[in-house]
């Protein structure tokens, strides 16, 4: 039993293409027995015939991949695109380290360790990039004898 013009039909009413239309096969002589648009709304609204929903392209490959990601594989040499500043920008790092110098040396003025002129020459000297870490910069005043642990 051929249901090409009906299929055409549903696929015209519906919006989709024809290979999308769905008809219910054990009712197929009612739809054959359909020949203009209104039979075919019937049957619509009937639920004899349906849209089948669209096929889209999976994710499934795409979460494991980025399961994979999350436990630190494929993340190797040849997996990379960008430069290491791109992937984790220097600026980043600098912002973090900065942040971290200047918190300490709020502390140290906060403590009395240091005086607000030793707080403003050093304020400036972490932001000329003097100090590598925090550590780096306990040790300097290590030296200078200005920090006693």
């Amino acid at each position: 039993m051929k249901l090409d013009v009906q299929k055409r039909l549903a696929a015209r009413i519906l919006g989709v293409g024809v290979n999308r239309v769905w008809i219910d096969p054990t009712r197929a002589e009612e739809v054959s027995a359909a020949i203009t648009r209104e039979d075919i709304k019937r049957l619509i609204h009937a639920g004899v015939i349906r849209a089948r929903p669209e096929r889209s392209i999976s994710r499934g490959r795409a979460r494991e991949r980025s399961a994979k990601r999350r436990r630190g594989k494929r993340r190797g040499m040849g997996s990379r695109k960008g430069a290491a500043g791109a992937r984790s920008p220097r600026k980043q790092a600098w912002i973090k380290r900065v942040r971290a110098l200047r918190a300490k040396l709020s502390e140290l003025k906060e403590k009395g360790a240091i005086d607000a002129k030793e707080y403003r020459r050093l304020y400036r000297m972490v932001k000329g990039g003097a100090f590598r870490s925090r550590a780096h910069l306990e040790s300097y005043l290590r030296e200078r004898g200005m920090l006693r642990e």
